[in-house]
């Protein structure tokens, strides 16, 4: 009996074992727990709640950030390592290699006024979503979000910003961002080389930090580069000079965002 009883507690921890391992960790999505932190980027906060990152949302380092946007939507090590170094210098601790994702809320370091989907610092907290400040960015996107609308949000949501923030600031670092930030998601949700997305998928995502696989969404099969990035944002910087020239808000500026990124990362890796 107890020979039974061993064969048949084995047979359930196989069968167990068996199961976990075809699981699909694209629908290993959980809210975050108590203890947990979050920040205000949409993206990195759902990868936590998949756990491509660590779902605790602290103490990342450049391997769980390369591992995790490897495995979620097939970002290469060089844009990881990009990406890393911006956020490793949102943490007060000098020299870390490490990150938490409530570290990115730290205003006007990367975190900025002028979210698409936050209210600024000086109304509220940046690490939570906000449907007033997100139904008016999403009111510029047709059923498609290309370039033209991705831009036009931005623009609006920088003057209602302005007109209503009293110390409303954006540091050209924050403005680099926000246009490198709609470029992302508009490459990662539908075709980055269009650089188009089906509208669906970008709302399912930001108002539920889940990736949209049940929308039909699948991890891009082409790998996301630095230089995809890079492209894909001057693209939606030229649309985005466009309309903040036609509304008179533009200001003096010298060389591209993309190269302002370059020049910053370097900064922080010297």
């Amino acid at each position: 009996m107890r020979h039974s009883t061993l064969f048949s507690l084995m047979a359930v921890a196989i069968s167990v074992a068996g199961a976990a391992s075809n699981v699909d960790p694209f629908e290993q999505w959980h809210k975050p727990e108590a203890g947990h932190v979050r920040g205000p980027c949409p993206f990195l906060n759902t990868f936590a709640n998949h756990g491509f990152l660590p779902r605790t949302g602290k103490y990342i380092t450049k391997q769980n950030l390369a591992d995790g946007l490897f495995k979620s939507v097939n970002f290469d090590a060089n844009i990881s390592a990009f990406l890393f170094d911006f956020a490793a210098s949102t943490n007060p601790e000098p020299n870390s290699t490490w990150f938490s994702l409530d570290h990115l809320t730290r205003h006007n370091v990367l975190e900025h006024d002028a979210s698409l989907s936050r209210v600024d610092a000086f109304h509220g907290h940046a690490d939570l979503f906000n449907e007033a400040a997100f139904a008016e960015t999403l009111s510029y996107y047709g059923d498609t979000v290309d370039v033209k609308g991705g831009a036009a949000a931005i623009v609006a949501r920088m003057k209602s910003c302005k007109a209503t923030n009293p110390t409303y600031s954006l540091s050209d670092l924050g403005e680099a961002f926000i246009i490198g930030e709609t470029a992302a998601f508009i490459s990662i949700l539908g075709d980055a080389e269009s650089i188009t997305a089906p509208k669906k998928l970008v709302e399912y995502l930001f108002r539920n930090e889940r990736l949209p696989t049940e929308l039909g969404w699948k991890r891009p099969e082409s790998a996301f580069t630095t230089e995809l990035l890079l492209h894909n944002l001057e693209t939606v910087e030229a649309e985005y000079r466009k309309q903040l020239n036609a509304t008179s808000q533009a200001r003096k500026r010298s060389g591209g965002f993309a190269d302002r990124l370059l020049f910053a990362r370097q900064g922080l890796t010297a």
